[in-house]
């Protein structure tokens, strides 16, 4: 039976392994039928959304990774704007809103409230927090 999912990561992008093991169970879930709808990230997991994470080139570049995945599922990949926006993760439609003249929001992922993870846990078959 194929289940619907939304995953909640709260770890930042490298440092916790909490990000990569909820890459790694994403990648599981679509290689096992299952429809994942989003990922939500909270907390210190808005880090995942940045553009400006440059890994080492023998590292795993797990936004790089999270961007792919979102394309070749149809995955929404959201940040909580207002964590997002206390850790420095900044959309372009924030950044004017701000009066920043710069943003650096990696493509792919959109900025969100928890009303999106409220409306996802009621909708989706399984909620899954890294």
């Amino acid at each position: 039976m194929s289940l619907t999912y939304t995953l909640v990561v709260n770890g930042s992008v490298y440092g916790s392994q909490a990000a990569r093991n909820a890459y790694q169970f994403a990648s599981a879930l679509v290689t096992q039928g299952h429809t994942l709808v989003s990922v939500f990230f909270y907390q210190d997991g808005v880090t995942n959304g940045s553009a400006l994470s440059v890994p080492a080139n023998d590292e795993f570049d797990l936004t790089k990774a999270w961007q792919t995945l979102a394309l070749q599922h149809n995955v929404r990949l959201e940040t909580c704007v207002a964590a997002a926006l206390r850790r420095g993760i900044v959309s372009q439609g924030e950044a004017t809103q701000h009066g920043l003249v710069q943003h650096n929001l990696a493509d792919g992922f959109s900025q969100a409230g928890l009303g999106s993870l409220a409306e996802a846990m009621l909708t989706q078959d399984r909620v899954v927090q890294f």
